[in-house]
């Protein structure tokens, strides 16, 4: 659709509530229309309770803000390049012919840097689709915090009221891919504000993004300048934004924000940590290089992976205020460690958790995932564990090695991977059932680490797992054999109900 005038309604709405009479006599319902996709190429195409009404009805379609975005995109390209290229000119290092003849060669570029952020902004509206009816609690908790901070009318964005959202959810369906479009547009202005009004802009590593938004002949001609751009704080803050919503989508920042009391910057920063430490930003480009190569689905499924275990890894960093320090040497610190661990991962995973992933991955493979992907994603359930062995490693004084593999040793002899995945089974639809099924995860997560930094120090000359294994078991023989006897009543229960998991939670406590 191009053009002015606004063609489709919503069934329930009047022609008048378009607000466009010179189009009555030809514009239809979004119930009736028979594309399978549509596209709004001028603005208001399309009114808002239209597009929802074609989306719910099964049609694909975003909203004109989205669909026109690369313009907008463009033309904020444009003029934070010439305001940039205003300032060699006013010191006479560049002419303005110059200046213009380098507009014209880095066309290409900006184009590129422009379809970049569109793709990844339409992907993440796309995924998010995936798993709509499961994300419905948590988008109706950010619809609410929007609206008591004076952020959001509900009604005047044809967003559901909660009545609305309950009959959804009862019918297991989630927010129309309209809906979403909308609900992202306001995330990404609240984050930006936050980030705006926080000292994140100024940290020398993120204010790094200001030489990927730039085109790189820019930058490497006029890099001095970079860091005197009037509005360089602004440009970092909607760079960083773009790049974190694009991926996590709209609601995970606010979700943590309840979940850990974080402000949204330090939120961003643990994200940023996370995702240079762990190698994200390679793992996510090889699934993007799968495009018109595996169904549309399979990637889907291998991003949200992915944001499941970047979750875990933020919020990792986020506890015991772990991100605080300079990003650039925290990022030095844990990526080599948690890099050399991730090539080992397989191998020191206990039989049953290596045989279940390794059928994951061969499951992909068999879809048409390369053998290496296939296996990376497959192995990330639980890399984010990588951190803590790092850590401990360093206040223990001991090789890396020798602790990752401590650690997965007392795992299995605790049968830890058993009740990792029963605690991860626990539904976790509703704001509080999820906050206790992560309490759950992360107290797992602390008795284990207490548990092997215990057996490192009280046997500061052992320099074998298997000496170590030994010397904590003399030591600690009745506690285990009481959490063993308690994790084998588990087993045979039918169903690993919340209490029985806290119970085996508090004896873990007492060994440890």
């Amino acid at each position: 659709n191009g053009g002015i005038g606004t063609y489709v309604k919503a069934t329930a709405e009047t022609h008048a509530q378009a607000g466009d009479r010179a189009n009555d006599a030809v514009r239809v319902d979004g119930r009736e229309l028979r594309c399978k996709v549509l596209v709004e190429g001028g603005n208001l195409g399309c009114t808002q309770l239209g597009r929802i009404e074609f989306a719910r009805a099964g049609g694909r379609i975003c909203t004109d803000a989205i669909d026109n975005s690369g313009g907008v995109d463009a033309s904020d390209h444009e003029v934070n390049i010439k305001i940039l290229l205003g300032l060699p000119v006013a010191e006479g290092e560049l002419t303005v012919r110059q200046r213009n003849a380098l507009l014209a060669e880095m066309t290409g570029e900006v184009a590129a840097l422009v379809l970049r952020d569109n793709y990844y902004q339409t992907q993440v509206l796309s995924v998010s689709g995936r798993v709509a009816p499961q994300l419905l609690d948590e988008q109706q908790r950010f619809i609410r915090f929007l609206e008591k901070s004076g952020r959001l009318h509900r009604a005047l964005e044809f967003l559901p009221a909660d009545e609305d959202i309950a009959e959804r959810r009862a019918k297991g369906e989630g927010l129309a891919r309209p809906e979403r479009a909308v609900l992202l547009a306001y995330a990404k202005m609240w984050l930006y504000d936050a980030l705006l009004a926080s000292p994140l802009p100024d940290d020398p590593w993120v204010a790094s993004a200001l030489e990927r938004y730039f085109p790189a002949a820019l930058v490497a001609r006029y890099a001095a300048y970079l860091g005197r751009h009037p509005l360089r704080r602004e440009i970092v803050a909607t760079h960083v934004t773009n790049s974190t919503l694009n991926r996590i989508g709209s609601t995970l920042v606010h979700r943590l924000m309840e979940a850990t009391g974080a402000p949204p910057h330090e939120i961003v920063r643990a994200y940023l940590l996370c995702r240079e430490t762990l190698g994200f930003v390679a793992l996510w480009n090889a699934i993007d290089a799968l495009d018109n190569r595996v169904e549309d689905a399979l990637q889907a499924e291998m991003l949200i992976a992915a944001r499941a275990e970047l979750e875990r890894g933020t919020a990792w960093f986020l506890r015991g205020r772990r991100s605080s320090g300079e990003m650039a040497a925290t990022i030095a610190r844990f990526r080599p460690p948690a890099e050399a661990l991730s090539a080992r991962w397989p191998e020191l995973l206990d039989a049953a958790s290596r045989e279940r992933l390794e059928a994951v991955a061969a499951q992909w493979r068999a879809r048409g995932v390369p053998a290496a992907l296939a296996a990376r994603v497959a192995n990330l359930e639980g890399l984010s564990s990588t951190l803590d062995i790092v850590e401990v490693a360093e206040a223990a004084q001991r090789p890396v090695e020798l602790v990752a593999e401590a650690t997965f040793a007392l795992a299995t002899r605790l049968e830890l991977p058993w009740l990792r995945g029963r605690i991860a089974q626990l539904p976790a639809d509703r704001h509080w059932k999820s906050l206790a099924r992560g309490a759950m995860l992360e107290d797992l997560a602390e008795v284990e680490r207490t548990i092997v930094t215990e057996a490192l120090t009280a046997s500061p000359g052992t320099a074998t797992c298997k000496a170590l294994l030994e010397a904590w078991e003399a030591r600690s023989r009745r506690a285990i054999e009481r959490a063993q006897q308690l994790m084998g009543e588990l087993r045979t229960a039918p169903a690993a109900e919340p209490e029985m998991l806290a119970v085996a939670l508090r004896e873990l406590r007492n060994l440890a």
